[in-house]
C-alpha cells in the first residue's frame, strides 16, 4: 500500500513554501500551511517507512531462501509491514472537518436533584484536570451554581494551545464525550448509606468564528434582566445578564457570570455561535445529524452512555464495552484511556465502512 502521489507532491511543495521567510510574512497564509504540513507528515512519514520496510523485507527473504535462520526476521518484518499499513489506512481515511477546533462543553445536572447537581461539578472538573494535563486552556463561560455546591448547568471553553497535530485537537479527543453520564453512590443527602443512582447530561459543540456563522442582527432578540445566584439570591443589582435568542431558529443562548452586560453579551454569542454551527452542521450531514443525536438533549437515565460507580471504583462507557477500576484516577483527569477506546472504535468503524464501499 502506497500513499497516493499527489499527496506526497504537496507535502514537498509546502515544505519548500514554508522554507521561504517572505511566507512568514502572512500569518494567516503560514499558519494555513503549516496546519496542512502537519495533517501531511505522519502520512508522507508511514509511507518512507513502509518503503524501506519493502526493501528490508526483500533482502530478508533473499537471505532466508538461503539460511532458514533468517525466517524469524521475515515474519518480523512482515508483522511490522502490516501494522504499518492499517497506519497508513487510518491516516488516509477522510478527516472530520471540525477536528482541529475548539470546543464548548455544556454539562447539565438532571434527575437527582442536588446528587445530579454535584455530579455535573465532579465532571466539570474531570474535564478542567484532563483539560490541564494534556495543556490545553479552560474557561468558564455561563455556570449556574446550587446551594450545595453543584451545578444545574454550566458552559465552559476549551482551548488547545497552537496548532494541534492530526486527532491531538480539541474536538478531535472530546466529541466523543457527548451524552448521558450516569452516578451511582450514596449522597451527602443520604443518611442511611443507600447507593443512589442520578444523571448528568454532557453536551460538546465545535466553537465557531464570527466567519463560520453569518448571523444577521434583526435576526436576533436581545433580553436583559438581573443576574442571581444560588437560590434564586440576587448577585447583581444591574440588569446585567444576557439572553440572546435567535429567532430564526428558535436557539436560545443566556450569560450572567460576567459583571458588565457587554461581557455577558459577547459570552452568549460565542454560545450561540457554536450552537448555530452544529444546527447547521446537522441540516447539511446526514451523519453528522446521526452522531449528534447520540448526544442526547434529555438527561434520561435510561440513556446513558457512561456510567461512574463509587462503590466499586468502576467506570464503564457502555457505546464500546470499555470497563476499568480506576474511577478515582479518571475523576482526577486520567481520562486518556476511555477516550482513546473512543477514537480507537471510532477508527475500526470507519475502516470497515470503506473496505466495505470498495
Amino acid at each position: 500500500m502506497e500513499a497516493p502521489p499527489d499527496l506526497l507532491v504537496e507535502h514537498a511543495r509546502i515544505e519548500r513554501e514554508l522554507a521561504d521567510p517572505a511566507v512568514h510574512s502572512d500569518q494567516e497564509v503560514a499558519r494555513r500551511l503549516g496546519k496542512r504540513y502537519a495533517e501531511l507528515t505522519p502520512v508522507v512519514g508511514t509511507h518512507r517507512a513502509l518503503q524501506t520496510l519493502e526493501g528490508d523485507l526483500g533482502a530478508a527473504r533473499e537471505l532466508a531462501a538461503e539460511d532458514e535462520s533468517f525466517r524469524a526476521e521475515v515474519s518480523s518484518l512482515e508483522a511490522r509491514r502490516e501494522h504499518l499499513e492499517d497506519t497508513l489506512r487510518a491516516l488516509l481515511l477522510p478527516r472530520d472537518e471540525n477536528d482541529d477546533r475548539d470546543v464548548i462543553v455544556e454539562i447539565k445536572a438532571g434527575e437527582g436533584g442536588d446528587e445530579s447537581a454535584l455530579f455535573a461539578g465532579d465532571l466539570l472538573r474531570m474535564y478542567l484536570r484532563y483539560a490541564e494535563r494534556v495543556g490545553w486552556k479552560t474557561e468558564v463561560i455561563e455556570a449556574t451554581e446550587t446551594d450545595m455546591g453543584g451545578y444545574k448547568d454550566i458552559s465552559f471553553a476549551v482551548k488547545s494551545r497552537g496548532t494541534p497535530g492530526p486527532g491531538e485537537g480539541v474536538w478531535a479527543r472530546l466529541k466523543y464525550e457527548g451524552g448521558v453520564h450516569r452516578v451511582q453512590r450514596v449522597p451527602v443527602t443520604e443518611s442511611q448509606g443507600r447507593i443512589h443512582t442520578s444523571a448528568a447530561g454532557v453536551l460538546v459543540l465545535p466553537e465557531a468564528e464570527e466567519v463560520d456563522v453569518r448571523i444577521e442582527p434583526g435576526d436576533l432578540r436581545i433580553d436583559v434582566y438581573r443576574s442571581s445566584g444560588p437560590g434564586g439570591q440576587s448577585v447583581n443589582t444591574t440588569d446585567s445578564a444576557v439572553r440572546i435568542t435567535h429567532l430564526p431558529t428558535g436557539i436560545v443562548a443566556s450569560c450572567q457570570n460576567e459583571k458588565s452586560q457587554l461581557q455577558n453579551r459577547e459570552a452568549a454569542m460565542r454560545i450561540l455561535r457554536a450552537r448555530l454551527l452544529a444546527a447547521a452542521q446537522e441540516a447539511a450531514d446526514q451523519e453528522a445529524s446521526d452522531a449528534r443525536r447520540s448526544q442526547v438533549r434529555t438527561v434520561d437515565r435510561s440513556e446513558r452512555v457512561r456510567t461512574y460507580n463509587f462503590a466499586e471504583n468502576r467506570i464503564a462507557d457502555h457505546r464500546v464495552n470499555y470497563k476499568a477500576y480506576n474511577l478515582d484516577q479518571v475523576l482526577d483527569g486520567d481520562l486518556d484511556a476511555v477516550v482513546q477506546a473512543l477514537v480507537d472504535a471510532d477508527t475500526e468503524a470507519r475502516l470497515s465502512a470503506a473496505t466495505a464501499s470498495r
